[in-house]
């Protein structure tokens, strides 16, 4: 085993093979290690997730370099059968790649069971392994910037299916009408880690395909005369967030959550509510919106001017970081900020809005969580209920970077710092890096002059990615990953931004710089007691 420092609170562990990680993915579950709060499985590697005040990398370290990974991992029970009309428009390609027949290469792939290695890349992308051997073929030279959902796949020793339309560099044999992710469902993802998958080719005659429906979602209403927001502006999207999804990552569903954490804690505290009542992320500010009933609300985050105007024309300019009373027929605009880049809005009770897989929080790359916010939404409100005195003392945790600013964020180097070569480490640390109009909640696109230098183009096989992540694809121009980052990547990561920077990261606005700091040199580490 390998111990690789990825952020101050994550090491991921790289063993020999697929088989060794899902023994010590076994192990740690049926025997777990105080500290230990999540795991991520991959093909060769093992990412782990612990509470620093409980265990330290070090120690968690030498508890687990002393498990038996010789173990093999019982079968599944459970039996998952995939219809697949064989039409993929690389399945031509996959038989020349082996030298079968595409008849054959059918034949191979529905005569083969697989078994769900890990969850990954997307919500209820299952890696398969088990197949024939034949069928083993590299990814795509050039990916494709969009795979319909339900696309059926080849990559390397790996068969998936994808479960919605995405990016994608695998080689496509066929598609299935099956929904493989449907938040619907319990549980959403049909492939779960260990489940085992056969394939059968729907056109075959005489067989009989039955396609399960998921259960019409409920539209919930809100009453007229309820207590509630109608938003009337919305330039960018807003969304719902709370503290994150934890627990989900066998479906292959990352924790998302408020990008700013500090401020979200901040504007329940400045309206009493509890913690971790889901608020309001807003981007870039032009918020608007109507109230029906009393009510108070707190902002907190980007710099922003909060502007009042009652039933009866009169306007109130009010800061952030201060609770603010309503009245029926008030309107409230929230400015676009000076410095920052998200402010988060909480009122008082909070938002009746339904949590999914147990938390408010919307990510916007797996689409899980309650709709975006937009125009015309109404937004019904909670009775108060455990709330607290409101808070007058809020202040901001740090200072908000402004565009043009230069930006330092702390970085833990690893854990594929030794994939770069000298020059390449230099530059990481010695350039500014440009923050691009392309950058999202899922990630801070980044751009430099001299772009990072790789010591080879080696494939790197999937494993789990962090938040503050800084991984960089072929291009050499590295991207920063917030929170709703995909749960795997096939890029190498040479550093992730110390946890105690991602709120400031999460508030750097579009052309400003960030320089990334080293807190130390890049090392294994050592399993000590």
């Amino acid at each position: 085993m390998r111990f690789l420092p990825v952020s101050l609170t994550t090491i991921l562990v790289e063993l020999a093979d697929l088989d060794e990680t899902l023994a010590l993915f076994a192990s740690l579950q049926a025997d777990p290690v105080d500290g230990i709060e999540e795991m991520v499985p991959a093909a060769r590697t093992l990412m782990i997730r612990f509470r620093p005040e409980k265990v330290t990398s070090a120690e968690l370290a030498a508890r687990i370099a002393t498990r038996d990974l010789s173990a093999k991992i019982a079968p599944s029970e459970h039996l998952v059968e995939i219809p697949v009309r064989y039409d993929g428009e690389d399945l031509a390609d996959v038989a020349e790649l082996t030298g079968l027949t595409v008849e054959e290469v059918v034949r191979r792939h529905t005569e083969s069971e697989f078994t769900v290695a890990f969850c990954g890349f997307a919500p209820g992308f299952g890696y398969l392994v088990g197949g024939d051997t034949a069928l083993h073929v590299p990814r795509r030279k050039s990916p494709r910037t969009r795979i319909p959902a339900g696309s059926v796949a080849l990559a390397g020793a790996f068969s998936g299916v994808y479960p919605q339309a995405s990016p994608g560099g695998w080689q496509i044999i066929g598609t299935t009408p099956v929904k493989m992710w449907d938040i619907d469902r319990d549980p959403g993802a049909l492939f779960q880690p260990g489940y085992r998958v056969r394939f059968f080719d729907m056109d075959q005659p005489g067989r009989t395909v039955s396609i399960p429906q998921a259960a019409p979602r409920k539209e919930r209403a809100v009453a007229p005369e309820a207590p509630q927001f109608k938003v009337l502006a919305a330039p960018m999207p807003a969304v719902f967030q709370d503290l994150g999804r934890f627990g989900q990552t066998g479906q292959g569903v990352s924790a998302s959550g408020a990008l700013d954490r500090a401020a979200f804690n901040a504007a329940n505290r400045i309206v009493g509510n509890p913690a971790n009542t889901p608020v309001l992320e807003l981007t870039l500010g032009g918020f608007s919106f109507a109230c029906n009933a009393r009510a108070v609300i707190g902002l907190a985050g980007a710099a922003s001017a909060v502007t009042v105007r009652d039933a009866a024309g009169r306007s109130r300019d009010l800061a952030a970081y201060e609770p603010v009373s309503l009245e029926p027929g008030d309107v409230v605009t929230i400015g676009q900020p000076k410095k920052g880049m998200r402010a988060y809005l909480a009122v008082r009770g909070g938002f009746d809005v339904a949590p999914v897989l147990g938390s408010a929080a919307t990510d916007t790359l797996a689409v899980v969580g309650p709709e975006p916010v937009t125009a015309g939404t109404v937004l019904a409100l909670r009775g108060g209920e455990g709330l607290a005195s409101v808070s007058l003392d809020e202040a901001p945790a740090f200072d908000l970077p402004a565009a043009g600013d230069v930006v330092t964020l702390d970085v833990v180097l690893g854990p594929r710092t030794d994939w770069f070569t000298e020059k390449g480490i230099e530059t990481l640390t010695g350039q500014l890096w440009q923050v691009t109009p392309q950058s999202s909640r899922v990630g801070i696109r980044l751009a430099g002059e001299v772009p990072l230098e790789r010591k080879d183009s080696a494939e790197l096989p999937s494993e789990g990615t962090a938040t503050g992540a800084i991984q960089v694809p072929h291009s050499g121009q590295p991207v920063l990953f917030l929170a709703d980052h995909p749960l795997t990547g096939g890029y190498p990561v040479i550093g992730a931004v110390a946890e105690y920077h991602l709120d400031l990261a999460g508030q750097i606005p579009i052309n400003a710089k960030i320089r990334f700091r080293p807190i130390g040199p890049f090392a294994e580490i050592a399993a000590t007691r």
